[in-house]
């Protein structure tokens, strides 16, 4: 919460000179909605933060600023514009390879897809771009549709490029028949080397690329492929004659020994948007430079041209967006798997306990922009907050717990499960002893009175290895302690998620595993509910005993 108090009092002192506790408040309040159960404490916190801000020097401020992200007007408020769009006729699609598991990147391209369409009453597609054999597994293409259902996407229909594959031929043939594409046999060093120099090969002009295609299934892998005849000069190294077909030996997981010469993304995915009615075509900025071979591709071969929008890939400060990088560190066994809750999968959030609306709102804010970002995963977070915080039962979380006597105490108490809705109430039984959390124990000294929050005041009259108190008066006291009943007590393993990368680094501490206990009424929760540990943050189910930060 202080980090928070922090970030807008920064923000507010630097756009006007000094921080005003009223404007920061309401800040704090919007992006934390907890602080408005204790607002003496939350201004008390407030005004202290504020005194300090304001002594510093501009410059400092906004070096503090620096790490901190605020998020921007969301694009669906607007709503997304697309150019010569006609209700009813927007066709757009979402392109999953299936090589691995769907993360916050991959959400954010089917989201701006879906919610175009959506926005023009059109179609959105699900197509696998499954013509690599060597990477993609029937596993993934469940997986990918399980995702996406969590997500809240619902496809009018779902197709697999590989199953295409006589179209594609035909339209590999076309090219070849006009001259536009040829069969080269020169080793890949000699390809990389005369791209470099902007020169063509000698099966550029050769005359059997029509024969030797038609031999090409029998040939030896990596001893041919179809090239597009481009413009070997082009400043643009995409245009340099690519590869359109390559020959693969590995069974695929879908079409089996069928076929051995695959067509390359750039080759198929131009000819299935046109084929498929695509009328709006989303892509990454990763890929503006192949803008220009997917519009020569249609033209040559005159197919209908969907239009291209391309957006700025979505990057996390302290995490990696790239199967290709988190496949590593699970191999490492650095983390657990495509779940893990470090990891910004969809299956990682969701046993973080990120909700999908949450996700759609992070992702949609940045819109169809191409400027890049590197925001941090607490505007995230922020989001998932203010849609927990309705909904979420509250108890209570002691780590590394302290035994606290209370002589005297002898009570039962009903606790509301959340403060301000009705979502009922947990009992509890209270004879004497209760455990209180490791860092309150240490801060308490002989004669100091507290309250056990919802329970009773409590002055300590000896500091041990177990603290004595004896009860006090029932009256407002500035410091408030969560607690569990001794005799009601259950063992409890809270893991808490921070980033998974220092820098470039792995982050060792990126996950840590506190232990302790919880109220016995968190037993009738299940695995995947999500609630409030007061004082701690929201955490998910994740087992018997185990809970994840969520937030």
């Amino acid at each position: 919460m202080k980090d928070v108090i922090l970030k807008y009092a920064l923000k507010n002192a630097y756009d006007y000179g000094r921080a005003n506790a009223g404007a920061v408040a309401g800040k704090v309040i919007a992006e934390a909605p907890e602080a408005k159960k204790d607002m003496k404490k939350t201004m008390a916190e407030i005004t202290s933060v504020i005194a300090d801000v304001n002594k510093m020097k501009k410059a400092d401020i906004e070096k503090a600023l620096a790490k901190y992200t605020f998020a921007e007007k969301k694009e669906e408020e607007k709503g997304i514009t697309l150019e010569g769009a006609e209700r009813g006729r927007v066709v757009t699609r979402f392109l999953p390879e299936p090589n691995g598991f769907l993360h916050l990147g991959h959400a954010k391209a089917a989201l701006l897809s879906y919610e175009a369409a959506k926005e023009y009453s059109g179609k959105c597609l699900l197509r696998f771009d499954d013509t690599n054999p060597e990477k993609e597994e029937t596993e993934y293409v469940k997986a990918i549709q399980d995702d996406l259902k969590w997500l809240g996407l619902t496809f009018s229909d779902v197709r697999f490029t590989s199953d295409r594959m006589t179209e594609l031929y035909e339209k590999a043939e076309q090219l070849i028949a006009q001259g536009d594409a040829y069969v080269c046999e020169c080793p890949q060093e000699k390809i990389k080397a005369d791209r470099e120099a902007k020169r063509g090969c000698k099966c550029r002009e050769r005359k059997d690329s029509a024969v030797v295609w038609k031999n090409m299934p029998k040939m030896k892998e990596g001893s041919a492929i179809l090239r597009l005849k481009g413009c070997v000069d082009a400043e643009n190294t995409v245009m340099r004659d690519p590869t359109l077909f390559r020959i693969m030996d590995a069974k695929h997981y879908r079409q089996g020994t069928k076929y051995r010469v695959w067509p390359t993304y750039d080759f198929e995915v131009s000819i299935s948007d046109s084929l498929d009615g695509v009328t709006h075509a989303f892509r990454s900025k990763e890929y503006e430079l192949r803008d220009e071979l997917y519009y020569y591709i249609v033209d040559k071969l005159k197919m209908r041209k969907p239009l291209i929008y391309d957006f700025s890939r979505l990057n996390i400060r302290g995490n990696v967006l790239s199967k290709r990088l988190i496949k590593p560190l699970i191999e490492e066994k650095k983390v657990t798997g495509w779940d893990d809750p470090r990891l910004l999968t969809l299956r990682g959030l969701k046993r973080r306990g990120v909700m999908p609306a949450a996700i759609r709102s992070f992702v949609l804010s940045f819109g169809l922009s191409k400027v890049e970002s590197n925001p941090s995963i607490e505007a995230l977070l922020s989001e998932n907050r203010k849609i927990l915080e309705p909904t979420s039962e509250h108890y209570f979380f002691i780590g590394e717990p302290v035994k606290l006597k209370v002589k005297g105490l002898v009570k039962e108490v009903s606790l509301r499960k959340h403060p301000a809705q009705d979502l009922g109430e947990r009992h509890v039984a209270v004879k004497e002893e209760v455990w209180i959390d490791g860092k309150d124990a240490a801060a308490l000294k002989k004669g100091e009175t507290f309250r056990l929050k919802d329970l009773c005041n409590a002055k300590i009259v000896a500091v041990g290895k177990t603290i004595d108190a004896e009860l006090a008066a029932d009256e407002m006291v500035p410091k408030k302690i969560q607690w569990v009943s001794a005799i009601e007590v259950k063992p409890a393993e809270l893991m808490v998620i921070g980033d998974l990368l220092v820098g470039d680094d792995y982050n060792k501490a990126g996950l840590t595993i506190r232990k302790g206990f919880c109220e016995k009424a968190c037993e009738t929760l299940k695995e995947g509910d999500v609630v409030q540990f007061e004082r701690i943050g929201y955490a998910r189910k994740d087992g018997a005993k185990r809970y994840v930060l969520s937030c």
